[in-house]
């Protein structure tokens, strides 16, 4: 057994990114990959998912801010987008009339750069006055790093650094209004006085200013700090009337964080253990604890939500009300404040349920009626400050064969107890794909442990068990992510009603394997670190449970994940080649001997371990997948395999999809194949035009390989 170091890795050229022969390399690669996946049929399927990208009848989502409803929306004749705004009354007709405030594509022709809006952050105005500077974030090429740049929505203008508009540089930036005339800004200022970087081991901000109207950011103040080993340094303004205040946050890894209040001038430490999440809400301190927590004498299980007031808390009264416990079957997924109420949303065995408290009621808990089986009830708060709608709520419903609908109410006591009243439609989305003669079905495969891990499977009603269905298989299994039931047109269109030589559509799989947060802090931490074999194990038992049932078989099963979803395809095609015939592994962690030297790798040390730590590598290494290539038998027959990343991926980094096709295609792996945008960030691309062709790209390969 050999082992692949920095400086024994002949692949090492690889990592520099922007070289003339590293781009060479991959234009090459690409040349190869589209000549062979570019049929007609791929044409006609791009086209399709595109369609229904830029179709003008999709929701358009919006966020309420005074008087108006904002959207970003993004169309054929608008592809890099168009940041907008309505009245409601407008919002409600078919055809709202939208205000322009930002056309992205404009802007891009006019400075000649290929803008990608990345978000916005508004001011919250003066009382009585309107809504109208703004801090909007464009990406150069849809990676992690912005320029900001001040925004004033009356004058539909950039405000100019000549009059003391904010404008910092392209750089992995986080910032918060810290008043009319100031922000705190986190971002990589240079080396620091003593000739220290200002960016962490993670590549993300370790210090954060306070920069002031027409200041030069070198001069403006540090009001906090975190070491380099950290994630990253936070400060944000929370200005809500009569409860307006500072907090600071070290993020120290993924998954540990202290919280800090400013105090007459001082920051004050939220005393609790680093793996509890806080939030602050108005008068109230929410906790929400990774681990069981003795919190003075009363025990906040692992999963659960607790409550006490800011002020007591910091005085040192300790004690708290634990307002959710979960069980085994139920977790908490979400959790917002409208004027009067605390809505959580839970999900039970990965479907969604609706919880309502009252801080008046004691914090008792009441279920309101989400509806749908199987299905996912996302809710989001309208505005809280609002003096007619402070306790209006958003509901958005969704299914895999269910277009999205979205709902407005508005929480009340109905009963002694909180109800919701006037749920009406108000947005509902059209059908994408035929879904008639389509069930969803939530089964269990049993792991290898004994785990009973839940998968939904999406598929014809009257399916023939007799092992000859494409079928694809999607997970992710990290972070505490949790994957439910959502509408994809992509998926639809390109899996569920496309019918191979033989008549048959295909079927689609979501897999809630371990390491999602499906069930909660229990389920991501079973496979953690040393545990991560779980994860794969559990994947692989539901790829073993579709053949046993007669849905599939390994030559019609295809598997898709992406970023820790790409590891995980990696280690299915390392160590699980033969239960697939065709993977497709997305923008990808693929060296874990090298991952933490990566990109933003350093930051996911809390999850995987430290190849760095000799004890640690000796787990890490079992689910390297360029390492394992090394264990695999030299005449092992990997599944057909497509590789896909982007250059501009400043989180993850093509460098670990580029070295571990390079190493697959040097042992002389069949069917292996490569491609990486020039552009797109993590998320793979820009624009839907570039989205429509990453999913054709990914569904086309599979489909070609597993149909047949």
């Amino acid at each position: 057994m050999t082992e692949t170091t920095h400086q024994t890795d002949p692949y090492t050229w690889l990592e520099d990114i922007h070289s003339p022969e590293a781009l060479d390399w991959v234009r090459e690669r690409n040349s190869a990959t589209e000549a062979w996946l570019h049929t007609p049929a791929f044409e006609a399927l791009e086209a399709s998912l595109l369609e229904a990208l830029d179709a003008e009848d999709r929701i358009p989502g919006v966020v309420k801010r005074g008087e108006f409803y904002y959207n970003f929306w993004r169309d054929a004749e608008n592809p890099k987008g168009l940041w907008r705004r309505t009245s409601w009354d407008s919002y409600l007709r078919d055809d709202p009339d939208w205000e322009i405030l930002l056309d992205v594509d404009a802007l891009a022709a006019a400075e000649g750069t290929d803008w990608m809006y990345a978000g916005v952050t508004m001011l919250r105005p003066a009382p009585g006055q309107e809504y109208r500077r703004a801090l909007v974030k464009l990406s150069p090429d849809g990676g992690d790093a912005v320029r900001i740049r001040e925004y004033d929505v009356v004058d539909r203008a950039f405000v100019a650094p000549a009059v003391g508009g904010f404008d910092v540089p392209v750089a992995k930036s986080s910032l918060s209004w810290a008043g009319p005339d100031a922000i705190y800004l986190a971002t990589d200022f240079g080396p620091d006085a003593d000739g220290q970087p200002t960016v962490t081991k993670s590549s993300y901000a370790r210090t954060v200013r306070r920069l002031e109207r027409g200041v030069d950011p070198a001069d403006a103040p540090e009001v906090f700090s975190v070491c380099a080993d950290h994630v990253m340094a936070v400060v944000s303004r929370d200005s809500t009337p009569g409860f307006e205040r500072s907090f600071a946050f070290d993020m120290i890894d993924f998954h540990h964080s202290r919280a800090h209040v400013e105090v007459d001038g001082e920051w004050r430490l939220i005393d609790v253990p680093t793996d509890v999440d806080v939030d602050v809400h108005r008068q109230w301190v929410l906790f929400s604890p990774r681990t069981d927590w003795d919190a003075a004498g009363t025990l906040v299980p692992a999963g659960s939500l607790a409550v006490a007031e800011l002020d007591a808390y910091l005085a040192g009264e300790h004690a708290v009300r634990v307002v959710f416990t979960p069980d085994e079957r139920t977790s908490l997924q979400s959790y917002a404040f409208t004027r009067d109420y605390l809505v959580l949303t839970v999900l039970r065995d990965v479907v969604s349920a609706v919880l309502v408290a009252s801080p008046a009621g004691d914090w008792e808990l009441t279920e309101l009626d989400a509806g749908g089986s199987l299905e996912t009830v996302a809710v989001g708060v309208v505005d809280d400050e609002d003096e007619h709608a402070g306790n209006d709520l958003w509901f958005t419903r969704t299914g895999f064969t269910t277009p999205s609908t979205l709902m407005r109410g508005t929480l009340g006591v109905g009963d002694g107890a909180p109800a919701l009243s006037g749920l009406t439609a108000v947005k509902r989305a059209v059908e994408r794909f035929e879904a008639d003669g389509l069930s969803v079905e939530q089964h269990f495969a049993t792991s290898d442990d004994g785990t009973a891990v839940p998968y939904f499977q999406v598929g014809p009603a009257d399916l023939a068990l007799d092992g000859a269905n494409p079928t694809l298989m999607n997970g992710y299994g990290g972070f505490q992510i949790s994957l439910t039931p959502s509408y994809s047109a992509a998926v639809g269109r390109a899996w569920l009603t496309r019918r191979n030589d033989d008549g048959r559509t295909g079927v689609y799989v979501v897999a809630n394997i371990r390491g999602g947060g499906e069930y909660g802090p229990r389920w991501h931490q079973a496979a953690l670190k040393a545990n991560r074999h779980r994860a794969y194990e559990d994947f692989a038992a539901i790829a073993r449970d579709l053949v046993s049932r007669g849905v599939t078989s390994p030559e019609h099963l295809a598997a898709s994940g992406g970023s820790n979803g790409g590891l995980l395809m990696g280690n299915m095609m390392t160590g699980y080649p033969e239960l697939f015939g065709a993977i497709s592994c997305g923008v990808p962690l693929l060296d874990m001997r090298r991952y933490t030297q990566l990109s933003a790798g350093h930051s996911w040390i809390a999850e995987y371990g430290d190849p760095d730590v000799p004890e640690e590598w000796d787990f890490v290494r079992t689910f390297s997948p360029l390492h394992r290539l090394d264990e695999m038998d030299a005449e092992a027959v990997f599944p057909a395999s497509l590789i896909w990343t982007a250059t501009s991926d400043d989180r993850v980094g093509p460098v670990q999809a580029r070295k571990m096709y390079a190493k697959m295609s040097d042992r002389g792996a069949a069917n292996v194949w490569y491609h990486e945008d020039l552009e797109g960030g993590h998320a793979g691309a820009t624009d839907n035009r570039q989205t429509a062709r990453k999913q054709a790209t990914s569904y086309e390969f599979l489909w070609r390989h597993v149909a047949g």
